[in-house]
Parts: C-alpha cells; sequence; structure tokens
C-alpha cells in the first residue's frame, strides 16, 4: 500500500514544489515590469524588482529539495523547473540591456547557450536519458544567479561607483562559466551520440 501511496503522490502534478516553480514563472512578468519601469532612475520600482528576483531565484533550490524529499518529482515539475529559470534569468538580462547596463552581445551569448542546453536535456529526457547538471553547470548557475543579483540591486547608489567594476567583475566570471559548462555539455552530448552509435554497432 505505501509504494502505491507514494507513486499516486509522485505521479500528481499539483503539488507544493510545482506551484511555487509556476509561481516564480508567474512572478517574472511583475519583475521585468517594475525593472523596466524604473527606466534606470534606480529607484523604489528598481529595488523591489531586484528584491523579487532574489527571492525567485531563490526558491530554485527550494522547491527541487522538497520534491525531493517528498518524493514529489514529476514530468512537469522537471520540464517547468527550468522553463522558470530561464525566464527570470532571461528577463533580468534583456531588462538590463534594455536599459543600457549591459551589452547585447553579453545577454545574447547567455541566452543562446542557456536556451539551447535546455532544450537539448529536455530531448534527451524525452528519450529517456536524464542528463545531470554539470559541476560547471552549477557552479555557472549560482555565479549568474549573483551576477544579476549585484547588477540589479544599485548597491553603487550606497557604497560609491566602485560597485559597477564589482559588477563587471563577477558578470564577466558568468559569462566564462556560461561558455565553459556550454562545452562542457556538448562534449556531454558528443559522448551520449558517440555510446548510442556503438551500442547501436554492437
Amino acid at each position: 500500500m505505501a509504494p502505491a501511496d507514494a507513486q499516486t503522490t509522485r505521479s500528481s502534478n499539483w503539488n507544493l514544489p510545482n506551484l511555487i516553480t509556476v509561481l516564480r514563472i508567474l512572478l517574472a512578468p511583475l519583475f521585468i515590469w517594475m525593472l523596466i519601469a524604473d527606466a534606470g532612475a534606480d529607484g523604489p520600482l528598481r529595488w523591489w524588482a531586484a528584491m523579487l528576483f532574489i527571492v525567485a531565484i531563490a526558491t530554485d533550490g527550494v522547491d527541487g529539495a522538497i520534491a525531493r524529499r517528498r518524493g514529489l518529482v514529476t514530468d512537469l515539475g522537471k520540464l517547468l523547473d527550468p522553463i522558470a529559470d530561464k525566464v527570470l534569468t532571461g528577463g533580468a538580462l534583456v531588462g538590463l540591456s534594455i536599459l543600457g547596463e549591459l551589452w547585447w552581445w553579453v545577454t545574447i551569448v547567455i541566452l543562446l547557450r542557456e536556451v539551447g542546453i535546455t532544450v537539448w536535456r529536455m530531448v534527451e529526457l524525452g528519450r529517456g536519458t536524464v542528463v545531470p547538471a554539470s559541476r560547471g553547470g552549477k557552479l555557472k548557475t549560482i555565479v549568474q544567479a549573483v551576477a544579476i543579483s549585484l547588477a540589479l540591486v544599485p548597491l553603487w547608489t550606497i557604497l560609491g561607483e566602485w560597485m559597477h567594476w564589482v559588477n563587471g567583475f563577477v558578470m564577466a566570471l558568468a559569462l566564462v562559466l556560461t561558455v565553459y559548462s556550454g562545452v562542457e555539455y556538448l562534449w556531454q552530448a558528443w559522448r551520449l551520440r558517440r555510446a548510442a552509435a556503438d551500442a547501436g554497432v554492437d
């Protein structure tokens, strides 16, 4: 009886982790609107937008931990979780570029990597192959979240203009890790195809 109950709970899409993920997606448009509406004035809307982003991105680990601990991992959750991350980070990067605070080429490189790798992992998941996050990918996620958070919070209005140099350095580090982890996944994709081809020959 217990395994059946656990399976029923696990297959239910309307669970707490998935609801948290959906909430993150729904909060993204509000965050983006506040960021753009502030128009670079570093006023209350900018602070609220930054705080909303930080709270939303922090829940990424929360919903995953709850899902694993309570056996609530679902295919819908696996699909929505990366979408929520990309909507939040992508919205922040695009918003910063619109405001002229981040070069567009940086935003484009990061988004191409994020969308491309996410689509590939979903395709592999559909084929029954779970591609785990690499060490580089996990580090990239953390540094990327920190870099975007620093870029959003107008600390330079309190600590001084030198914060722009700190933000630039951390964002550059996030860019390097984003590209590096993308190459890691491409290598992993090649190995998977090679293994599949070898299995087919055998």
